[in-house]
């Protein structure tokens, strides 16, 4: 778990039982793109279900220090939420790619093209 110091040891036990929980039941979106980012096809190697400080991520490229958020139905009327949860990811030092569920299925090179280029762009 990274910035483990920001949730007590109990806490933090929660957090990865849930990630864990979660990796077994992805959304339709999300198994979508992990057929793309699994196995480093695309050259940066991913993680899904990512505990980072109080925050479970969809998908994590440790070495870039970027999250993918895919942003489905339970998202919708969550934006300031969504908005405050990235800007504790930022200041950990995570730059925050969201991807509407829809592109996924409507246009996957398009999402993945999105994700590729922030990975890039992080230093």
């Amino acid at each position: 778990m990274f910035a483990r110091s920001l949730v007590t040891q109990a806490q933090a036990l929660i957090l990865e039982e849930r990630a864990r929980t979660m990796r077994f039941a992805p959304t339709r979106g999300e198994e979508c793109l992990w057929r793309i980012l699994s196995g480093s096809k695309t050259g940066f190697a991913f993680r899904r279900q990512l505990v980072i400080g109080n925050h479970i991520v969809d998908f994590a490229c440790t070495k870039v220090r970027l999250a993918v958020e895919v942003d489905g139905g339970a998202h919708e009327g969550r934006e300031r939420h969504d908005a405050h949860r990235d800007r504790e990811l930022e200041s950990l030092g995570w730059s925050v790619v969201r991807l509407p569920e829809e592109l996924l299925f409507e246009n996957l090179g398009e999402a993945v093209r999105r994700v590729l280029a922030a990975a890039m762009r992080v230093p």
